[in-house]
């Protein structure tokens, strides 16, 4: 299983990037491209169109389809502003094959303001992936890196 962190810019600078805690205890398994308007990462575009590649994010309009059946797991990680814009601005996310993410998991991240009701950060949604994938041991690994890092103690608040 690979999960890629489709990345905005700003993001790679961010102390309260949540998505930069799964990066080094995934070995691998979690790895972060850098979003770009103009120049789509190629590796995804090819997944994306061999059907190869599930998006976690869905605004109704595009093809719903089960986390259970995908390998390649692609999360937008970026506020949520600017993951809308993100979608907005790459159609081809919006042929990717997308699903929400299923659970009664409300989010406990508190280093940013203005997130909607029900939406979960970027280390959440990781967690509840690899749950979802039987990879208990490193979601309860990750977990614990977030609550650390969510109480200030490894973001610096």
């Amino acid at each position: 299983m690979k999960i890629f962190l489709l990345t905005h810019e700003r993001e790679y600078a961010r102390k309260t990037n949540t998505g930069s805690l799964a990066i080094e205890p995934s070995n691998g398994m979690v790895e972060r491209i850098l979003w770009s308007r103009t120049q789509p990462d190629q590796q995804l575009l090819q997944l994306i169109n061999a059907e190869q590649a599930l998006l976690i994010y869905t605004k109704g309009d595009g093809p719903s389809a089960a986390l259970e059946d995908f390998e390649n797991i692609i999360i937008i990680d970026a506020t949520w502003q600017e993951s809308q814009k993100i979608f907005n601005k790459s159609p081809y996310l919006k042929a990717a094959p997308q699903t929400l993410i299923n659970t009664d998991r409300r989010s406990s991240y508190r280093l940013r303001r203005n997130q909607p009701d029900g939406g979960l950060c970027t280390i959440e949604c990781i967690i509840e992936i690899l749950k979802v994938k039987g990879n208990n041991e490193l979601a309860a690994q990750l977990e614990v890196e977030f609550e650390r890092f969510n109480s200030g103690e490894l973001a610096g608040a």
